[in-house]
C-alpha cells in the first residue's frame, strides 16, 4: 500500500507519493530529505484512496471591515482549508499548517502499523529512538520542506537547526516533537505530535508568546488535529474523517474549574514536600485522576473537557525532563489560546525565553484557580489574582 503526504507548495495542493518500502529503507538507513520529487511527477491521491477535496475560493464566506482586512467567520463543519482561509490572509502560514496536517494524517496511519521496536540508536539527548519516532520525524521534515515557507526546523530527535529552504522574510521556523509518548505506542495508549511555529529564522532568543501558531496531532481512538493561530481566538479541534479529510468539530475558548488532575513526575513528591502537599490536596478533595503517562492526551483532555490541571514538577532528585521548545511552549500556546493558564511555578511558560534548544522546565497547565493553587503551594504566592475564593467545582 502506498502512503502519501499532501503538501501545499506555493499555494497549490500537491501530494508526493512515497511508498511504504521507501520509508522502511529510510528507517534502516536515514538519508537527507530527498530533492527527487517534482510537481510534474505528483498526483492527487490521499492516504485513504480518495482525492483531497479543496473548497473553491468563491465558496468561502469571508467578510472585510475597516479595522481588519479579514474577519473570521469560521464554523463547525468547515474543512481545514476553509477554516485557515477564513482565519488568516497569510498564505504561507496556510500552506504550512495544511502540510503539517497532511503529515499528521500519514503518521496516524503509520503509528497503527509501523514497528515499535528499538533501533539500537539514540538521539543527542541520550533518549532511545524508536522506529516509529524516526518515521514521524522524517515525514514532518519532508512536509516542512514541501511547504516552501519554512526556513529552519528542528525536532526532539534531530535537535539541530535544519535548513528547509524557505525564506527568512515572510517565512517561519518550526520546532516539533514528532511522537510524544512513543514509549507507550506498544501498549496502545494515545500518543501525539507537537509543534510550534515562530516567524522568521530564530528558535532561540524567542519566547513561546512569539509563536504565530501551534498544534498537536492526537493518535487515539479518534485522530484529531488541534491548532491555534495567534490572531484567531480559541483553540480548534479537527477530526480526521474516513475519507481522509479534516473537519472542524470543536472550539475551546475557556477553561473552567473542575476536579480533574493529571500528576506527572510523581517521584518528585519524595523530596519535594510542596509537590507532595499539592498531590495530597487533590486526593483529599476527591479530584478524579485522569493520567495516561502521555503529555499530549493529558493536556488535550483539559482542552476538550474544558477543565482540570496537568502538573510536572521537579525536585532535587527528579530533574526537569520536558523541553521548553519542543513540548512546553507549543502546548502552553494551545492551552492559553483555549482560555486556560500555564506556569513554571512563577510565570507563564509563554514568557520564558528559550535560550537553548534543549532547555527544560517544570510546568502546569489548567484553569486560573488551579494555576493559582499550584503557584501558591509550590512558592508561597501567585502572580494571578483570584476574583473569588479558590476552589474547584465538582
Amino acid at each position: 500500500m502506498e502512503t502519501s503526504i499532501a503538501c501545499c507548495a506555493r499555494g497549490a495542493i500537491i501530494l508526493p507519493n512515497v511508498s511504504s518500502q521507501q520509508y522502511s529503507a529510510a528507517l534502516a538507513s536515514p538519508r537527507p530529505i530527498s530533492s527527487a520529487f517534482s510537481s510534474k511527477s505528483l498526483k492527487t491521491s490521499s492516504l485513504f484512496g480518495d482525492s483531497l477535496s479543496i473548497a473553491p475560493r468563491s465558496s468561502l464566506r469571508i467578510s472585510k471591515s475597516k479595522s481588519s482586512p479579514l474577519v473570521t467567520k469560521c464554523e463547525i463543519g468547515d474543512s481545514l482549508e476553509e477554516f485557515l482561509t477564513k482565519s488568516t490572509s497569510d498564505k504561507g502560514l496556510i500552506s504550512l499548517m495544511i502540510c503539517m496536517g497532511e503529515a499528521i494524517r500519514t503518521i496516524a496511519f503509520k503509528v497503527k502499523t509501523a514497528s515499535c521496536g528499538g533501533t539500537a540508536c539514540v538521539n543527542s539527548f541520550g533518549d532511545e529512538q524508536l522506529a516509529v519516532d524516526m518515521l514521524a520525524d522524517k515525514l514532518l521534515f519532508e512536509a516542512l520542506q514541501y511547504s516552501h515557507v519554512c526556513k529552519y526546523a528542528c525536532s526532539e530527535e534531530v535537535p539541530e537547526l535544519q535548513d528547509m529552504g524557505g525564506p527568512v522574510e515572510g517565512g517561519f521556523s518550526v520546532a516539533f516533537d514528532p511522537l510524544d509518548g512513543s514509549s507507550i505506542v506498544d501498549t496502545n495508549f494515545t500518543v501525539g505530535t507537537i509543534f510550534g511555529v515562530w516567524p522568521g529564522d530564530k528558535l532561540t532568543g524567542v519566547t513561546g508568546g512569539d509563536q504565530v501558531a501551534a498544534a498537536m496531532g492526537i493518535f487515539g481512538p479518534r485522530t484529531t488535529y488541534v491548532l491555534a493561530l495567534k490572531d484567531v481566538p480559541g483553540t480548534h479541534e479537527f477530526l480526521l474523517l474516513d475519507e481522509g479529510k479534516w473537519q472542524h468539530v470543536k472550539d475551546t475558548t475557556s477553561i473552567g474549574e473542575g476536579k480533574m488532575f493529571s500528576p506527572g513526575n510523581l517521584r518528585a513528591t519524595t523530596d519535594n514536600p510542596a509537590y507532595a502537599k499539592l498531590i495530597d490536596y487533590y486526593v483529599k478533595e476527591k479530584y478524579t485522576l485522569r493520567y495516561t503517562g502521555g503529555m499530549v492526551p493529558d493536556v488535550n483532555q483539559i482542552i476538550v473537557k474544558e477543565k482540570g490541571i496537568f502538573t510536572n514538577v521537579i525536585s532535587p532528585s527528579a530533574k526537569a525532563k520536558l523541553r521548553l521548545l519542543f513540548e512546553v511552549a507549543p502546548l502552553g500556546f494551545l492551552i492559553e489560546k483555549a482560555g486556560g493558564y500555564s506556569s513554571d511555578g512563577k510565570i507563564s511558560v509563554l514568557d520564558k525565553v528559550i535560550n537553548e534548544l534543549d532547555e527544560r522546565t517544570q510546568v502546569a497547565y489548567g484553569s486560573k484557580n488551579e494555576i493559582i493553587r499550584f503557584e501558591e503551594t509550590l512558592y508561597g504566592s501567585s502572580r494571578l489574582k483570584a476574583a473569588e475564593p479558590v476552589g474547584a467545582a465538582a
